[in-house]
């Protein structure tokens, strides 16, 4: 697909009729989702990350009302991660996912600026710490939702935070967003950043600090940029601003072209920052990965980055993905300390990694990221923040993070649960040994659920009608109503599948890992 048909798909996916209605923020809807399993380690490590992030929604200075915070060593929100947060909590606490990103532009300078974060106590402007657009989950969110009170606050506050990264971030004229210092992109100790200022002067983000290699033109804040824009440029449409919605996409173009001239090294398969003498900082770090999480590279040069970098055991593909730097990268920092985007593997890396691993065709390989991750909390009793990539140990911190309960709640479901998107549902039928069962309010008259009986099988209803019925690793998207429309390879070799039909019948097939297949049944 030609890269502006592309970017006018993505931009109208889903712009029509979502404008339904207005969510008030006093309200707190049910939970949508329901686990339970026999399996008794499983099941207590998934209602300790629920209790964590229950204690973990609370007050934060200068908004009235509830959030959710990163918790262990971080009382507050950030721009980095908590909008996503917000929305991967969205099925068990709408209303918090929606306070996640109504508080940042609540916050907003008259000048545009969003703050970088605002723990209990205090409201922070020094840098400006942006990974996931806050645009693309509000749009997400929205999408969900049918909030048209969020569509329009977020088109007006991401529209002005576009705006001042121009002004601010723009300094030496190349469209792409430049980095000033360390916390811009949240890699505390990332020798990325070694000898630079953590943040702005004056805790000022549009201070530049005197060191002659800034400001560098950065692929990751210029990724952000780009995911924004796409996003605005979706929203717009669905305000009925088409003129703007066109010219937000001819921006997108414009410095998504500009990340690939000017910061993609083709012989390392890499993205690096360009200093201000033009000089690469050649470390290969999960920048490469927050580059690909707004997809930013079609399909043909993702293959050859992710063969050579991500899915690289050498580089990337650890036994516990993903490294915050190249496990083959000299600058990886051993020994192994707390807060450190020196090497190991990142909560919050990992909560971003279906944003993109679905998006180009990985979710077999996804899925295998995933059981390592809920493997090692599993063990380790505690939701922390980071583990060694070579043998899962978690490093010692005060606990109750919020974005590794996030990762643990949010992959048990994308692993062997139900889930809605959109106008379909995709079920991860992974049977086991425990009884276990996921249950989905889909809407106020339709529910769908996974049923695994602890023998092997696994089954699949929608209003407490069995539909299907399998005993191998697959994944089924389905139409609300339970009529099937594709299958996905999810296991790590070939699986040959024999699928109990509703009508008593059965269908056998075999499938790739990640290979995705259409296939029509009807469910009656």
């Amino acid at each position: 697909m030609h890269r502006r048909a592309f970017l006018e798909a993505a931009a109208a996916a889903g712009a029509c009729g979502i404008l339904s209605r207005s969510i008030r923020a006093a309200e707190t809807p049910a939970s949508r989702i329901a686990f339970e399993t026999t399996d008794a380690a499983y099941s207590r490590t998934y209602a300790a990350a629920l209790d964590v992030l229950q204690r973990n929604t609370m007050l934060v200075s200068g908004y009235s009302e509830p959030v959710l915070i990163e918790g262990s060593n971080y009382s507050g929100v950030w721009m980095e991660c908590g909008p996503q947060e917000g929305l991967v909590y969205a099925d068990i606490r709408p209303d918090i996912a929606r306070n996640n990103h109504l508080a940042f532009f609540a916050l907003q300078k008259e000048d545009g600026q969003i703050p970088c974060w605002s723990r209990t106590t205090a409201t922070g402007f020094g840098q400006i710490q942006m990974v996931v657009p806050i645009a693309a989950t509000a749009w997400e969110l929205a999408r969900r939702s049918g909030d048209q009170e969020l569509l329009e606050k977020t088109y007006a506050g991401a529209s002005r935070w576009d705006a001042w990264l121009r002004r601010y971030r723009n300094t030496r004229g190349t469209g792409l967003c430049e980095g000033f210092c360390t916390w811009d992109t949240g890699h505390d100790n990332s020798p990325r950043w070694k000898g630079m200022p953590n943040r702005c002067p004056d805790a000022d983000a549009r201070n530049l600090p005197p060191e002659p290699s800034l400001p560098r033109l950065s692929p990751d804040l210029s990724a952000t940029v780009y995911g924004g824009r796409v996003a605005l440029a979706a929203i717009a449409r669905a305000l009925g601003k088409n003129s703007e919605a066109d010219r937000w996409l001819d921006d997108a173009e414009a410095i998504r072209s500009a990340i690939l001239k000017k910061l993609y090294v083709s012989s390392d398969a890499a993205f690096y920052d360009l200093d201000a003498q033009n000089r690469f900082v050649r470390i290969r770090s999960d920048v490469i990965s927050r580059v690909l999480g707004e997809h930013v590279v079609d399909q043909k040069l993702f293959n050859t980055i992710y063969e050579k970098q991500i899915h690289n055991p050498r580089a990337f593909w650890a036994a516990y993905p993903l490294p915050s730097i190249a496990l083959d990268d000299p600058a990886f920092v051993r020994p192994i300390t707390g807060n450190s985007w020196g090497g190991p593997s990142q909560a919050l890396t990992a909560l971003r990694a279906p944003r993109w691993m679905e998006h180009y065709g990985k979710a077999a390989d996804l899925a295998y990221l995933m059981k390592q991750w809920t493997s090692a909390i599993v063990r380790a009793g505690a939701f922390l923040q980071q583990m060694d990539p070579l043998d899962g140990a978690f490093t010692s911190d005060k606990g109750d993070y919020s974005p590794a309960a996030l990762v643990f709640m949010d992959f048990t479901w994308r692993l062997s649960g139900v889930r809605h998107m959109g106008d379909t549902l995709e079920w991860n039928l992974n049977p086991g040994a425990a009884r276990s069962r996921f249950r989905l309010q889909v809407s106020p008259t339709r529910t769908a659920e996974v049923r695994y009986s602890g023998a092997g099988d696994a089954q699949v209803f929608v209003n407490d009608r069995m539909l299907y019925q399998t005993r191998e690793t697959v994944r089924l998207v389905t139409d609300l109503e339970g009529n099937l429309q594709s299958v996905t390879g999810i296991a790590d070799t070939k699986t040959n599948v024999a699928l109990g039909l509703p009508s008593g019948g059965s269908r056998r097939f075999s499938i790739q890992p990640n290979a995705s297949q259409a296939m029509r049944i009807e469910a009656r």
